[in-house]
């Protein structure tokens, strides 16, 4: 029962440093407590913090120390682990020997976890062969724990080789004298076996939660590499379809020198525009680079867009219902860039057909469709890699919308999508 107890105040005494950050009072209480009682608590706080942050053998040797300490107090001689039952003998200098070869090796049982289950297993047998019986027996435990939990290499050749040494003890204790009887050695063994997967229980844990984070981290930065590719595949493509479109229309206006003037005014306008578009989009990347902040992408852009698409020489039909919320959320952003890819995929595979977009802003719902006839051209135009569509299914489920893409009856290509209204961002 001793050791038992011996066990449980072990493992308590273990940091974990899997558990994550050490909670320490909030910091709303130092509002709330008196002037004093605050002040301590923060000296507390920050005295918790340079503790936190000394090395992890000074930090282990404390508790060795104070082990040590403990073990020389009068009332607890020969209160220590017992194995074998023989008679406690008094504590003379070489006492104070095997508590120090006890006690000093715990202040490495982190940084060299195997010299301390082996310095502290060597004391703990003399300890025992000479009767002793001190306090300093709890360090075996702590160092079985430390070991299960800290061990990197050589694990199963140091817990065969600790079970065979524990064989030699137990028949030198018992050519000494001892009483104890053969279940006796059994249970003993089982509970340092307990101390020892104890320690494998957390090491398993701690690795669990480094994998855990670990899968965090990667599905975070594979998400963020998704949003990026995103919003450059729906800033660039729009851009240079329609500057892809417009150079092309170029050749054939040599005659028209009004028109062809027009058509490059165009181009280099729409140029300008992915420019700042890109800059922009590189500015909120860069964490180190401080920008002025610039409303996101919404329906009332949509003039501008449609105006932009006729200019590539596509004729768009544009019609809205409605008012759109203000100010601008998400949705409003997800409906302009369904908008904004549909006219993008008109110029791409129906160049020159006439192309309707209806907008309509509910109380709950934003409904878009954008729909274009079969009978335009591709002549000069890039293809598509079919990543925009999927872009915009994601982002309206993201908010819980319906979207839809699919070929008409009679020839050509409808997208539609409703998108939940009052998604702010």
């Amino acid at each position: 029962m001793r050791l038992l107890q011996q066990l449980v105040a072990a493992a308590a005494a273990t940091p974990h440093r899997w558990q994550g950050r050490e909670r320490g009072p909030s910091p709303r209480w130092s509002r709330v407590l008196p002037g004093r009682y605050a002040r301590a608590v923060i000296a507390f706080r920050r005295l918790a913090d340079l503790w936190q942050r000394c090395d992890v053998v000074l930090r282990d040797l404390a508790f060795a120390l104070l082990l040590g300490a403990a073990a020389l107090v009068p009332v607890l001689h020969g209160k220590g682990t017992q194995v074998g039952d023989l008679p406690t003998r008094p504590f003379d200098a070489l006492a104070y020997m095997v508590i120090a070869l006890q006690c000093l090796p715990l202040a490495v049982r982190r940084r060299w976890p195997a010299v301390c289950l082996v310095l502290v297993t060597l004391g703990f047998a003399i300890d025992e062969i000479l009767a002793y019986h001190t306090f300093t027996g709890i360090a075996l435990p702590i160092a079985l724990i430390s070991a299960g939990a800290h061990l990197e290499r050589g694990r199963r050749v140091a817990a065969v080789l600790l079970s065979v040494a524990y064989v030699p003890l137990a028949i030198a204790l018992n050519q000494l004298g001892s009483t104890e009887r053969l279940e006796g050695y059994v249970v003993f063994y089982l509970l340092l076996v307990l101390a020892w997967g104890i320690g494998s229980w957390l090491r398993s844990t701690r690795a669990a939660e480094a994998e855990r984070r670990r899968h965090v981290a990667e599905a975070t930065r594979t998400a963020e590499r998704t949003r990026i590719a995103r919003e450059l595949h729906d800033v660039v493509t729009h851009h240079v379809t329609a500057m892809v479109v417009q150079t092309e229309a170029a050749r054939y206006l040599t005659a028209a020198p009004d028109r062809l003037d027009a058509t490059l005014s165009a181009v280099t306008d729409t140029g300008r525009r992915a420019i700042t578009d890109l800059r922009h989009m590189l500015d909120l990347l860069d964490p180190g680079h401080h920008t002025e902040p610039r409303e996101s992408s919404t329906a009332g852009d949509l003039h501008a867009l449609v105006e932009q698409t006729r200019q590539a020489g596509q004729p768009v039909e544009f019609t809205e219902e409605g008012e759109a919320a203000d100010p601008a959320g998400s949705a409003e952003f997800v409906t302009y860039r369904v908008v904004q890819e549909s006219l993008t995929n008109a110029l791409k595979y129906a160049h020159g057909a006439p192309t309707v977009v209806r907008v309509r802003y509910g109380e709950k719902e934003i409904s878009v469709e954008v729909s274009t006839e079969g009978s335009g051209s591709r002549a000069g135009s890039p293809g598509g890699s079919g990543r925009g569509l999927a872009g915009l299914r994601d982002r309206v489920d993201a908010l819980g919308g319906e979207f839809s893409a699919n070929e008409q009856a009679g020839g050509g290509f409808v997208v539609r999508a409703h998108v939940p209204a009052g998604s702010l961002s």
